[in-house]
């Protein structure tokens, strides 16, 4: 019998370590919730590009710390970091100190801008890539998960094409998957129904 006086977890994507409470909230509030906001979007990008050759938690640790020293994720004031601030970044401990990692986010602040440019946003030509609704896919087991997908792999070489560094395609596909380009919530996890209905309304 059920002891009523303990919680009942509801359940969820069986990849989340439960004993984390932090992941375990961002993966309820935030991955895979459909985003066109530019600033979360660039957030979003620059953590998934130091998250390459890691595990996420271990960007998702830092997102403060990260926030504080990119100011706030604003790519307009990103794109004008120098070799100065790079060095003020590798003397900041609470970042992954990754000297090409850092160039990277830079040299990827100044296409991102240039991608609002040309196309309006950069939720514009991101969404575009699904034409503009979230994909739908059926997790039923962690075998169900993929790495990439013929939509990643054509966000990595655009990004490739247009300058941007540290984005292959598995980079991409999670990127896609936290912003919400694809909801990959397992089947039976209880935010995969509000997810999927957040995607209805894009």
């Amino acid at each position: 019998m059920l002891n009523p006086s303990l919680p009942i977890t509801p359940p969820r994507c069986a990849w989340l370590n439960l004993n984390k409470s932090d992941y375990v909230q961002y993966h309820d509030e935030e991955w895979g919730v459909p985003s066109f906001d530019e600033h979360y979007l660039f957030e979003c990008l620059c953590l998934e590009a130091s998250q390459a050759g890691l595990s996420w938690y271990t960007v998702l640790v830092k997102r403060e710390a990260y926030r504080q020293a990119f100011d706030g994720f604003d790519p307009a004031k990103v794109a004008l970091y120098d070799v100065a601030k790079i060095d003020e970044l590798m003397a900041n401990q609470g970042l992954i100190r990754h000297r090409g990692k850092f160039e990277a986010l830079i040299n990827n602040a100044k296409h991102f801008l240039a991608i609002q440019t040309e196309c309006g946003s950069f939720a514009q030509y991101l969404w575009a890539l699904v034409g503009g609704k979230p994909q739908q896919r059926e997790i039923r087991s962690p075998a169900d998960y993929r790495a990439t997908s013929p939509e990643s792999d054509a966000l990595a070489k655009d990004l490739k094409r247009r300058g941007f560094k540290f984005l292959g395609s598995t980079t991409c596909y999670a990127y896609m998957q936290a912003v919400g380009l694809v909801n990959d919530h397992q089947w039976d996890c209880h935010c995969r129904e509000r997810v999927k209905a957040l995607g209805e309304k894009v």
